[in-house]
């Protein structure tokens, strides 16, 4: 990469049309707008690509040149990909064809050394597309999410526990308020992932690769409600891990 380029960043979400939901859609426009926005203005150049619209061949061939990837929240992953059973409650309207794109991209970015960053559902396919499986709904009243409110104000606020020594700990420091919206979580941990982040009820909040520059939070540290520099932290830390790659 010649010295006076900037970093290419792939902001890769589910799809740009839910004519279906609209007030959703609204609202996860605006949080993948927020990361691109941001990644603009801090030196990277940034496009956002739709999985389910663009299908898994045409979604590497045009992330084929990113330098890092940042996997993006949205609908429940298809129980198929990780040996679940469709009936759970709250499941809603599944992608599959975003889901093997995504997936494919994961596996590319491990294979290539690609520096990725999974949040919300982005963490969880991380996890699943290594052998891991999900928890397909959280019992009870959760600090995850604000079950039954408007889309607004879906996201609860809570705390999260970081590993001393993960790189995420680098970034972040120990104990992190974070924003979350998610009824799903990681449920066995997948072959090379290890927990870095836990919720004080033991969800799993954020977790790394053991050799891959690859990270996934289960939080939107995208929403606007979420601390101030939480998602420029996290964007700096992939710009740093491509330098290191470079």
């Amino acid at each position: 990469m010649p010295a006076e380029a900037r970093p290419r960043l792939a902001v890769i979400e589910v799809t740009r049309f839910r004519p279906h939901a609209p007030e959703y859609h609204a609202y996860v426009d605006t949080l993948n707008s927020r990361v691109r926005a941001l990644a603009e203005v801090t030196g990277w150049e940034a496009t956002r690509f739709a999985a389910a619209d663009l299908g898994e061949a045409a979604l590497l061939q045009l992330t084929d040149g990113a330098d890092a990837i940042a996997l993006m929240g949205g609908e429940d992953l298809a129980p198929e990909w990780y040996g679940g059973e469709s009936g759970y409650r709250r499941e809603g309207r599944h992608y599959e064809e975003a889901d093997a794109a995504q997936l494919a991209l994961v596996h590319r970015a491990l294979d290539r050394g690609t520096p990725l960053l999974g949040v919300c559902r982005g963490h969880q396919l991380l996890n699943v597309a290594l052998g891991g499986t999900l928890v397909q709904h959280l019992d009870g009243d959760t600090v995850h999410l604000n079950a039954g409110a408007p889309v607004e104000e879906l996201m609860q606020h809570h705390t999260v526990d970081l590993d001393e020594g993960s790189r995420i700990h680098a970034l972040l420091g120990s104990t992190v308020g974070v924003r979350s919206a998610h009824h799903q979580a990681i449920g066995r941990l997948a072959t090379g992932v290890r927990v870095v982040g836990l919720a004080s009820d033991g969800v799993v909040e954020a977790v790394e690769h053991e050799s891959a520059p690859v990270t996934g939070v289960q939080w939107h540290p995208e929403d606007r409600g979420a601390p101030a520099g939480q998602l420029l932290s996290l964007l700096d830390g992939l710009s740093e891990q491509v330098r290191l790659a470079a």
